[in-house]
């Protein structure tokens, strides 16, 4: 791939992907640090293995300055909060959609072909039929932010059709690892740091949830990125293995050493506005590029509850 681009590159997902690519590739990494975190990367920094340049994907300048002699782009640049999105829906439309056509418009006039894009498999979906649930599921998404992933993902589509562009969608599972700042697992562990003797759970604990670790992401990235050809093709990426909410409170419990937490429920059918309550996608397309998951999911819980804790 010689030299690409990761937006969003000092974020959760994206700094994992920035700490595989440096070993075999030039990477330049464009943020706001809105939500990342410079120290996410300053190793690399420090080294002079990235360039990293402090700017938005709305700023049509730093866009064309962090495009330069770029071959691939892999776009992790996101509003990643699915309440914000319900909250502030303009907001999360102006970053997730918005941005990401002023990228593809400076993609297209520096002529690079090649995107990867973070897309959602928990929430472009909706509340699907089927499960696992495969790629060409309609998408009907519940909330602002699956709804803005998807219809990035048909602007995707058009301008492969339209100008040869090459388009892979990466429909993630939820994502748990070292340096995530959002999620229910890191809600769990603060809200225990605060009263050790309680947990208070959105919803009624039955939402049954697909999860994968940050590492086997950036291996399916890595593969997918590796195996793209022609069009727009989205690709499941999820573990396997699914846990509910229920069993999630009950490691980080015992992870936090409050085994005896008594854990309350709201008892709402959903955990917030536009929650999905039950994923779980078919990653049959992604195995078959030769990639599995690693990680097996109540381990990989525990280690980022251990990672918190240690932060």
């Amino acid at each position: 791939m010689r030299k690409v681009l990761v937006t969003g590159g000092a974020g959760f997902i994206g700094s994992h992907l920035v700490d595989r690519l440096v070993e075999d590739s030039q990477v330049v990494v464009l943020d706001d640090l809105s939500t990342g975190l410079i120290e996410n990367i300053f190793q690399h920094i420090d080294n002079r293995k990235i360039e990293f340049i402090q700017g938005s994907i709305l700023n049509e300048e730093d866009l064309n300055r962090a495009l330069e002699g770029v071959t691939t782009v892999f776009h992790f640049a996101a509003q990643p909060d699915v309440r914000v999105s319900v909250e502030k829906p303009f907001f999360d439309f102006e970053v997730n959609v918005v941005g990401g056509m002023k990228l593809l418009e400076a993609m297209r006039r520096a002529n690079i072909m090649r995107l990867v894009f973070v897309s959602s498999g928990g929430t472009v979906y909706g509340e699907p039929e089927r499960f696992p649930t495969p790629e060409n599921t309609p998408l009907r998404p519940i909330s602002n932010y699956g709804a803005a992933k998807a219809a990035f993902e048909m602007y995707l589509s058009s301008y492969a059709e339209l100008y040869e562009m090459v388009f892979a969608s990466m429909r993630l599972a939820n994502v748990i690892g070292p340096r995530s700042t959002h999620g229910v697992i890191y809600d769990f562990v603060k809200k225990l740091e605060k009263d050790p003797s309680r947990l208070v759970v959105l919803g009624d604990g039955t939402q049954n949830k697909e999860y994968i670790s940050v590492t086997d992401v950036v291996a399916a990235a890595i593969c997918i990125a590796n195996n793209m050809k022609e069009g727009h093709v989205p690709v499941n990426v999820g573990s396997g293995e699914t846990l509910t909410i229920t069993r999630i409170a009950k490691i980080v419990c015992e992870e936090m050493d409050s085994p005896d937490a008594k854990i309350e429920y709201t008892m709402t059918k959903r955990g917030w506005d536009g929650d999905v309550v039950r994923t779980d996608v078919d990653i049959s397309l992604l195995k078959s590029m030769g990639w599995n998951p690693m990680r097996p999911i109540e381990d990989t819980v525990r280690q980022y509850i251990r990672w918190l804790r240690s932060h």
